[in-house]
């Protein structure tokens, strides 16, 4: 169970900080949920304790896990992608959606690659553009530097 104050990353938003914890009834539900505020936008969310883990809600990235996804972004091999842009973008948006700080990393990796080759769609330039936010985000929250410092490696 996460602690008020702590930071936690949710896939497709990003690095939060956890508000608080409240009981609420949501459906008919009484249920505990966290009260998330988001650092990028002015976004919250509410997530059901219980469904945390499910839906992809984690602890943040250790400063290690930060250096290995630099290291990774730096790395010259990508994983091979449909050319089918519709294929690739369901692909892509289903990697997002599990939150694995690797797999964004090679969706950014991936897309970054593709608008240099080839340019992208406008639905790839908008996924691009918010999972490097969020990727940025996070490799700043956890090793204590600026975003600024990461827009190199993804393309910024």
């Amino acid at each position: 169970m996460f602690q008020i104050g702590e930071l936690v990353c949710y896939p497709m938003h990003g690095v939060g900080v956890v508000e608080s914890i409240e009981e609420q009834t949501v459906l008919g539900e009484r249920a505990q949920y966290y009260q998330l505020r988001f650092i990028m936008g002015r976004m919250t969310a509410m997530v059901p304790v219980k469904a945390a883990e499910k839906v992809g809600l984690r602890a943040l990235i250790d400063e290690k896990t930060c250096e290995e996804v630099v290291d990774y972004l730096q790395d010259e091999n990508f994983v091979i992608e449909s050319d089918n842009w519709n294929q690739r973008y369901r692909e892509n948006l289903d990697k997002l959606k599990g939150g694995d700080i690797f797999i964004v990393a090679e969706v950014v990796k991936g897309l970054m690659r593709r608008d240099k080759e080839k340019g992208l769609s406008a639905g790839e330039r908008k996924m691009y553009l918010t999972a490097r936010q969020v990727l940025i985000a996070e490799l700043a929250a956890a090793s204590g530097k600026e975003e600024s410092d990461f827009l190199p490696l993804v393309g910024g």
